[in-house]
């Protein structure tokens, strides 16, 4: 329960960070090491301006940003309950971990970084 309370607690100071400042105006966000040393952007790309943008309610400017996020929060939301219900529901927990599932989901992490960096999205 301590752990729970205290990944709360850091997920809802991390989101008043992210609500307060521009990760694209604000020089103190880490810049994406991937980037910086290729010049391709990574899978993650514009997460934090996503997120930023999330918070302060443009959907369609975190879609701008880093599609592959905003449309995976809901996969994200679903592993984190399976994950939380994990002795509840082992089932759900069960399904929601199938190995093709996850390779499906690297599949796709893969295409979305390719089509980034080939002008596509």
């Amino acid at each position: 329960m301590r752990q729970a309370l205290l990944l709360f607690c850091l997920t809802l100071a991390a989101g008043v960070v992210y609500y307060l400042y521009d990760p694209a105006a604000s020089g103190f966000f880490p810049q994406c090491p991937f980037r910086a040393l290729t010049g391709w952007e990574c899978p993650g790309c514009g997460s934090q301006r996503a997120v930023h943008c999330l918070l302060h309610g443009d959907f369609p400017g975190a879609l701008r940003q880093n599609a592959l996020l905003v449309l995976s929060l809901p996969l994200l939301l679903a592993l984190l309950c399976a994950e939380a219900f994990r002795k509840q529901a082992p089932a759900f927990y069960h399904k929601a971990h199938r190995p093709a599932g996850i390779y499906a989901y690297l599949a796709l992490v893969l295409l979305w970084w390719a089509g980034r960096n080939m002008g596509g999205f």
